[in-house]
């Protein structure tokens, strides 16, 4: 069957296109609609990422501690935080902590990627990959730096991402109070705000009756590493996600030199009987929202973040 198309004919059949001179020409199969490539691809999540880190660093954990390596836990114990690496300047420890998980006991990893996939689909989308990871990395480090310092006089040594995990839950917690989740096996209802008061609870009990005094928590548990995490979380929430930063957080007035961005920003000089009109600034909010939407607010630049605060100030005005 063959189509007609302005200004030429072209043959589907065999692939060839008749110009106005009725030469046929090959036709490239790059032009064709179906073998083109710049449909937009959807691209693998930070969660995915993690995830897949997270498991397959626990898959070669348990390769080299295996039989077949002899000086295998060598290299994982320059890995583990310890009190001793950190007098030694081993502050990489401070992270790969995070990476190990134990060997003994398979719901240490388990329970790990459960609450991180529970959390991380319903977190993601709203902070975008790159605070997502923020937060988890910073969970990390500051619940590193708490178990440090419950356990400097103390032998042992910590591993896992448990802290990373219950920031993130905190972020949620704060973005969405209300979100109810259904307990196993019973038939209850919880809000996801109680879930984060009673851990808290639990953990500060743990911390004082346990690790304070020396001694492990019951089922392996590190209240101080996860405090320190929950503390992550919630400085986030107060100090980033709601007001986009140090420097704009409420109750917080910094130097002008201190300010982030200050150097790259300045404030618009004003044009008496100039405005931005109306239509352009809703079309540009609609982009933006929709944008937020797919990749979260983290993903905004800051060209972006200055239109909806024009736009916030607009709408205050009327």
């Amino acid at each position: 069957m063959h189509g007609q198309a302005a200004g030429g004919q072209r043959d589907s059949s065999m692939g060839l296109c008749y110009g106005m001179s009725g030469i046929p020409s090959p036709q490239m199969s790059s032009d064709r609609d179906y073998m083109r490539h710049d449909y937009p691809r959807r691209s693998t999540s930070a969660l995915i990422w993690l995830v897949a880190t997270l498991v397959a660093a626990f898959v070669l954990q348990l390769v080299i501690l295996s039989p077949w390596f002899g000086s295998g836990a060598v290299l994982i114990n320059q890995l583990v935080l310890t009190i001793s690496s950190l007098q030694h300047g081993h502050l990489w420890t401070l992270l790969t902590h995070s990476l190990l998980h134990s060997t003994s006991n398979p719901f240490h990893i388990l329970f790990t990627i459960l609450g991180l996939v529970f959390v991380g689909r319903e977190l993601e989308p709203v902070l975008g990959p790159k605070r997502f990871l923020a937060v988890f990395t910073a969970a990390v480090l500051l619940g590193g730096l708490g178990w440090a310092a419950v356990h400097w006089g103390h032998e042992g040594g910590h591993i896992g991402a448990g802290a990373g995990v219950f920031a993130l839950l905190v972020v949620l917690a704060g973005i969405h109070p209300h979100l109810e989740m259904n307990l196993l096996f019973f038939p209850v209802s919880i809000r996801i705000r109680q879930i984060v008061l009673i851990i808290v609870g639990v953990e500060i009990l743990g911390l004082i009756f346990y690790e304070l005094i020396g001694a492990g928590a019951p089922l392996g548990l590190t209240p101080s590493a996860h405090l320190g995490g929950m503390l992550a979380g919630w400085l986030y929430m107060r100090f980033f996600h709601a007001s986009q930063g140090w420097d704009r957080a409420a109750g917080i007035s910094l130097p002008r030199w201190l300010r982030f961005g200050s150097g790259k920003r300045s404030a618009p000089t004003p044009v008496i009987g100039q405005r931005r009109p109306s239509a352009s600034l809703r079309a540009d909010v609609d982009r933006i929202l929709d944008k937020i939407n797919s990749q979260g607010f983290g993903s905004l630049s800051n060209e972006e973040k200055r239109t909806l605060d024009d736009a916030k100030d607009l709408l205050s005005k009327h």
